[in-house]
C-alpha cells in the first residue's frame, strides 16, 4: 500500500510539474540597447537619450502597446503608450501606412527614448524595459515581457565653448523627425551607429525671423553663410575632409545625388581627448584653416560655414562622437558652458516660412549653464568666444 501511495504521489507531482512547464508562451521581441547612455542636461533638465531596438521573431505580426523604463529597485522612470508611444517609434523599413506599432516578423522597430534621470536621486544605475504587446487580432490578449537591460554610463558629458560667434542662431534638431539626425542610422562597418544622436544644425536667422536675404536661392544670400567656425575646446585636429564642391544655387544642389562618403561635405574633426571627437560638417570650400595633427585653442577659427555635402541649405552641422569617423561612430552627449537663449521657434514650419521667432519671456532671455539647447531654441553666442 505504501508503495502505491508513493507512486501516486510521484505521478501527481510529475503531472503538476508538467502543467507548469506548459504554461502559455507568447512569441515576442528581442530587446536590445546597443549603446549605453550617460545623462545629459537638455534645456536645464537631466535625461537619458538612447534607443531601444525591438526585433520581432514571431510568425505573425505583433502590436506594441506600451514601453516602460524601470530601474532595478522597481521604480518606473517613464511610460510610453498611446500617442506618446507613436511619437517615439521609428522603423527603418518606413511602412507606407505609418502604423508603426504593428510590427511584422523579422522587422526591427526602434523606440527613440528620452527618460528623466538624475544620477544623484536615482536608486540604481541599472535599468530595463517592460513591454506590453498583443497579437495582431482584435481579440488578442495582452502579454508582457521584460528585457533590454543596461547600466547607465558613468561618463560625464563635455561642456564646451561655442562653435560660432554672435547670433541669433537656431538649434535645428528634433528627435521626432524622420531625418532629424537622431533617427538616421548607419551600418557601414558591420555595426549600426547613430552618429548624429546629439547633432545640431546651426542656422543663422534675422532679428525678426527669416534665414536669408531675397529669395535665398543662392548660398551667399543666407545670413550664416561664410561665418567663422570655432574650436569648442583646446584640442588636436584629428582629420579634415576637403575637396567637395559647392553648388551655385540651392536648386542645383538639390538636383545632385550626394554619395554617402561625401555626406558630411568638407569637414573638420577635433580630438578632444578620452575618445571624444568634435565634428564640424558642410564647411565652405577652401575655408579650412587647420591640418591634421595641429593643436588648436578654444575659440580659434578652423573654417567657415558653407553648403557642401548632404544639405538643404547653408548651416553648420555639429556633433560629438566616440570615433574619428563621420558615420561609423556613436553620437555622444555634451553641453555648452554658457547658452544665452534669446527665444524659440514653436515649430519647424514657422522657421521654414521665415516667420518671426518667439522672444523669451524674460527681457534679457534665459541663460543655460552646462546644458544642451532645446529643439528650435534661438541662441546668441558670445562674440568673444575664447576663454
Amino acid at each position: 500500500m505504501a508503495w502505491r501511495l508513493f507512486a501516486v504521489t510521484v505521478l501527481t507531482l510529475a503531472s503538476q510539474l508538467g502543467v507548469a512547464q506548459r504554461a502559455p508562451v507568447a512569441p515576442s521581441f528581442d530587446l536590445r540597447v546597443p549603446w549605453a547612455p550617460a545623462p545629459v542636461t537638455i534645456d536645464g533638465k537631466a535625461s537619458l537619450v538612447y534607443e531601444l531596438h525591438l526585433t520581432s521573431f514571431a510568425k505573425e505580426p505583433l502590436r506594441l502597446a506600451g514601453v516602460a523604463v524601470v530601474d532595478d529597485a522597481g521604480h518606473v522612470l517613464a511610460t510610453f503608450d498611446g500617442n506618446a508611444l507613436d511619437h517615439v517609434l521609428g522603423r527603418p523599413d518606413h511602412p507606407a501606412d505609418k502604423d508603426l506599432a504593428r510590427i511584422p516578423p523579422g522587422v526591427d522597430a526602434i523606440a527613440y527614448l528620452s527618460v528623466p534621470f538624475d544620477p544623484a536621486a536615482s536608486a540604481t544605475p541599472r535599468l530595463h524595459h517592460r513591454i506590453i504587446f498583443t497579437g495582431d487580432g482584435a481579440t488578442a490578449s495582452p502579454a508582457t515581457i521584460e528585457g533590454g537591460a543596461f547600466t547607465v554610463s558613468a561618463h560625464v558629458p563635455l561642456n564646451l565653448g561655442p562653435p560660432l560667434r554672435g547670433g541669433p542662431w537656431v538649434a535645428i534638431y528634433n528627435a521626432q523627425w524622420e531625418r532629424g539626425h537622431r533617427r538616421v542610422l548607419y551600418a557601414t562597418d558591420g555595426a549600426v551607429h547613430v552618429p548624429g544622436r546629439f547633432a545640431i544644425d546651426w542656422i543663422r536667422v534675422g532679428e525678426h525671423g527669416g534665414f536669408a536675404q531675397g529669395d535665398g536661392a543662392k548660398p551667399s544670400q543666407w545670413y550664416g553663410y561664410g561665418a567663422d567656425v570655432l574650436a569648442v575646446a583646446d584640442a588636436v585636429v584629428a582629420s579634415t575632409g576637403e575637396g567637395v564642391a559647392e553648388a551655385a544655387t540651392l536648386a542645383e544642389h538639390a538636383a545632385r545625388k550626394v554619395p554617402l562618403e561625401d555626406a558630411a561635405g568638407n569637414y573638420v574633426s577635433l580630438d578632444l581627448g578620452n575618445g571624444r571627437f568634435a565634428f564640424y560638417e558642410h564647411l565652405k570650400p577652401g575655408s579650412i584653416t587647420v591640418r591634421p595633427g595641429q593643436r588648436v585653442r578654444r575659440g580659434e577659427v578652423i573654417g567657415q560655414l558653407g553648403f557642401t555635402g548632404e544639405s538643404t541649405g547653408p548651416h553648420l552641422h555639429f556633433h560629438i562622437a566616440d570615433a574619428n569617423a563621420p558615420l561609423a561612430a556613436e553620437g555622444l552627449p555634451y553641453g555648452f558652458e554658457h547658452l544665452h537663449v534669446a527665444g524659440h521657434y514653436d515649430d519647424i514650419e514657422a522657421f521654414g516660412q521665415g516667420k518671426a521667432w518667439r522672444r523669451a519671456s524674460q527681457p534679457d532671455g534665459e541663460v543655460l549653464v552646462d546644458s544642451f539647447p532645446a529643439p528650435l531654441d534661438v541662441v546668441d553666442f558670445p562674440k568673444n568666444a575664447s576663454r
